[in-house]
């Protein structure tokens, strides 16, 4: 069964998400995106989640479009409206990314900037994912992706989120408990307490459950990243390293031409 990451998205953004986690929100944001004109600009979210990449978005002048598998999300960002009371909710659509005629399923074909964070590596087929994520880029566009890192402990993340996607309930509910302490650990001794770059406002509790459940689960290095992506006629501008050695490394490209 495939983890339902719109329930935990809708249960974050209705009981978890406050003002301090979306000022660290803003400010990952912000960081990952500076120097990147939004005003004005398309911007399309590919795996929205709770709406946050498209509300900070939107708040700095984007025309945003956000796009997910999960209908749920569409309540999750319907949820964190609730933050943002000046603001008018995202638009949204229901669609795959692994659609290779994805330009077909979406109102609009080439967006100045193309934000996928932490989601093309569930979708089964990361690579042909990340490729019809590129094709959406306009000229001289930006593509802006966090995937995990290529880490020795990496397969066996993937033998324990199986083993996690087939338990009954209760049995992960008490796993969620186990992990919480061994990831909180993680964190402490990876990661300056100060130092939100990465966490994008997420609580520990989903954070843990959207790390567990999120199967299918592929990764690549930093190496592998830059090289699959100069094959595709992109530039690396930006690369923000994962402190957990198997979190996500966060990436901005721009399209040579």
């Amino acid at each position: 069964m495939k983890f339902t990451f719109g329930k935990n998205w809708v249960s974050f953004s209705e009981n978890a998400l406050n003002s301090e986690k979306i000022e660290i929100a803003r400010s990952a944001f912000s960081e990952l995106t500076k120097g990147i004109e939004l005003k004005d600009k398309n911007f399309i979210d590919i795996g929205f989640g709770q709406g946050l990449g498209l509300y900070n978005a939107q708040a700095l002048g984007a025309k945003v479009l956000g796009i997910d598998l999960d209908p749920d999300c569409a309540n999750a960002v319907a949820a964190t409206k609730k933050h943002f009371p000046d603001a008018t909710i995202p638009k949204v659509e229901i669609a795959s990314i692994l659609n290779e005629n994805i330009q077909d399923d979406l109102s609009i074909k080439k967006f100045d900037v193309v934000h996928s964070w932490g989601v093309l590596h569930h979708t089964g087929n990361m690579d042909l994912a990340i490729k019809n994520a590129i094709s959406l880029v306009d000229s001289k566009g930006h593509f802006i992706i966090a995937i995990y890192n290529r880490h020795w402990t990496s397969p066996i993340w993937k033998v324990i989120k199986i083993l996690y996607r087939i338990l009954p309930g209760f049995m992960q509910e008490f796993a969620l408990l186990v992990f919480q302490v061994l990831l909180k650990f993680r964190t402490d001794a990876t990661r300056d307490k100060n130092d939100h770059s990465t966490d994008r406002g997420m609580d520990l509790i989903h954070d843990i459950r959207d790390w567990l459940g999120g199967y299918p689960y592929e990764y690549a290095s930093i190496e592998e990243m830059e090289s699959l992506m100069k094959d595709y006629g992109f530039s690396i501008q930006k690369v923000i390293k994962t402190p957990g050695w198997t979190g996500c490394n966060q990436f901005v490209f721009q399209k040579d031409s």
